[in-house]
């Protein structure tokens, strides 16, 4: 059974994650990650984030539904599945200790990628980056800036931007949840947290779309890249 302190706590950071991740398109896991870890261990808080984050990109692509760019979008979402997999896999057999050093790596090179301009890594290209950011998001619990990275060089309007990030984020997070679920990551408490954070991933999905839609393309950009340096700043509290 789960503490009445905890539940609070992690209803509260859930409804922040999810308002921010549907205003951005993505920085849910900017605060769901280490609010998890930090009440129930690294293992134990990534995969419910991972679970948490699946329920509440169901919501946003219902709410996104008239701009989800499925064919722009599609090798994207496909290789950060592939990649979520294959780095779910690896939490699930690796010991505590590396994890949580994985999670601060990853930290690390968010604040390099911002240091020296992640949008150069466009030449390398969006299917790459797409690969990386579901690896790094399925052993760390957060890919940093490279999924933002990997959609925008789809060269989206904002609208669209969320749809694809949404749909990205289902299926990695949708991933994620499944491996941990089966490795026994989720148990009857992380799916009685789901439940109980069902009201706030459709109040503050809704919420987060009607500021994403409130701003012009200039708002927006503001908005993505100070999501972009919340990764950086998370290095602060590693």
């Amino acid at each position: 059974m789960v503490d009445p302190p905890i539940v609070a706590f992690t209803l509260v950071a859930v409804a922040a994650a999810f308002a921010v991740s549907a205003s951005a398109g993505l920085g849910g896991s900017l605060i769901l990650v280490p609010a998890l870890a930090l009440v129930l261990g690294t293992k134990e808080g990534v995969a419910l984030a991972a679970l948490l984050l699946a329920g509440n990109n169901v919501v946003k692509v219902v709410a996104y539904r008239m701009t989800l760019p499925f064919k722009k979008a599609a090798v994207v979402v496909g290789l950060l599945a592939l990649g979520a997999a294959i780095g779910a896999r690896l939490l699930v057999s690796s010991p505590e200790d590396l994890v949580t050093v994985a999670v601060i790596v990853s930290f690390v090179l968010a604040l390099l990628a911002e240091r020296f301009d992640l949008s150069r890594l466009r030449a390398v290209g969006g299917p790459f980056l797409a690969f990386g950011a579901g690896a790094t998001s399925g052993f760390s619990g957060t890919s940093g800036p490279l999924k933002g990275v990997a959609i925008r060089q789809l060269n989206l309007d904002r609208r669209h931007f969320v749809g694809a990030a949404s749909l990205a984020s289902l299926a990695g997070d949708a991933t994620k949840a499944a491996v941990f679920a089966e490795a026994q990551l989720l148990d009857g408490s992380a799916l009685m947290l789901a439940v109980l954070a069902i009201p706030l991933m459709i109040a503050a999905t809704f919420s987060g779309r009607k500021i994403n839609q409130s701003i012009g393309e200039r708002g927006y950009s503001v908005l993505f890249w100070t999501v972009m340096a919340g990764y950086t700043a998370r290095l602060l509290f590693a």
